[in-house]
């Protein structure tokens, strides 16, 4: 039982519970000046250019959803793109409430509808998901070696950020973003240990898919196409970045944007989606961040609103989209087949 409530704490209650108090606590130490900014800012963007992101959004969905055909057709599973494309925008849906939670509802819905069972389309996803790791951590290192410079000076500003409006974002309140990541990321760590060694079916679970990532990494040359395989997962994350980069253009103050800078937001984004549901208070508040560091030298007084906003229109845009796509992917997917034990 207590097993139980503290895996529940640790993937459901608490992340949501960060994104929450991020979001409260970093609008209630706005000043009333930075807030008429900000929303000044939601209603000047320009939102051809969202839309026209969105775009590279559903590029990299479809993408994803043939790359998938390629990783289950060696395995002797022929099935349909739109199947395969409603149980990946099922899976990120699921997501939004239960972080990472997404892979299992992924291989469920392609269950009950394909009839793939629930372990072999699960493979494929541990696998994709190990190869978009490595993907995603090989442009945080050329970000990293890009704005080398930026990127330090930037990390000792987000670790003493107090969410405080100022003219430098250099501030050190009680409430720092290092201090309340330190505490998540204890909490998370400890939790964890405490489930791993006091359970024994636990531990042999994450033994088992570190196993299994390893495996994903060798998998990709197990294909028909690797080729293909590659060329689709380069097609997904070059879409990534295009649908972050084109809502700079929506305000006037981030058109000239530096290409450093968004890539580091970029990452930043990325992260902020892996600490809380569907990065929900993180990720607008660490893009906005960034985008107020590069900035704050032409808009001292307005950089961390005008970022604040950015950050926010680029979130909310994507975090709608998906939701929609994910709720009529919900209606469509059809129910071909029914559960037929318990292993299934």
């Amino acid at each position: 039982m207590l097993k139980k409530y503290l895996i529940k704490f640790v993937k459901t209650i608490l992340p949501l519970a960060l994104g929450v108090y991020l979001v409260w606590h970093s609008f209630s130490n706005l000043s009333a000046q930075d807030l008429d900014t900000f929303y000044d800012k939601l209603r000047e963007a320009n939102y051809f250019w969202i839309v026209f992101a969105l775009l590279f959004s559903v590029i990299a969905l479809f993408s994803r959803a043939y790359r998938w055909s390629l990783a289950l057709e060696p395995i002797g599973h022929q099935t349909k793109f739109w199947n395969r494309y409603h149980a990946i925008m099922i899976g990120y849906l699921i997501n939004f409430t239960i972080p990472r939670a997404g892979e299992a509802s992924r291989a469920g819905m392609l269950y009950k509808s394909e009839g793939v069972p629930f372990g072999t389309s699960f493979g494929t996803i541990v696998a994709e998901r190990a190869i978009d790791f490595i993907v995603l951590a090989g442009i945080g290192l050329f970000t990293a070696f890009l704005a080398y410079d930026d990127f330090f000076i930037l990390l000792n500003e987000v670790q003493t950020f107090d969410f405080k409006s100022t003219d430098s974002l250099e501030t050190t309140g009680d409430f720092s973003l290092k201090s309340i990541l330190l505490f998540t990321g204890g909490v998370f760590l400890i939790s964890g240990l405490i489930i791993f060694f006091k359970y024994k079916k636990f531990r042999i679970k994450v033994i088992e898919f570190v196993k299994n990532v390893f495996a994903g990494l060798i998998s990709i040359f197990k294909v028909k196409s690797p080729s293909k395989y590659i060329l689709h997962t380069l097609i997904i994350w070059f879409a990534y970045i295009l649908m972050f980069v084109f809502p700079f253009f929506s305000l006037e103050e981030t058109v000239d944007f530096p290409f450093k800078g968004c890539l580091l937001g970029f990452i930043a984004g990325s992260l902020g989606i892996i600490l809380t549901n569907g990065g929900i208070g993180t990720y607008p508040i660490l893009v906005g961040l960034v985008v107020a560091f590069y900035i704050k030298g032409d808009y001292p007084e307005q950089a961390l609103a005008i970022g604040t906003a950015l950050g926010w229109i680029i979130w909310l845009s994507q975090t709608v989209l998906m939701i929609i796509l994910g709720l009529i992917s919900l209606a469509l997917l059809p129910n071909n087949f029914e559960k037929t034990d318990e292993s299934n």
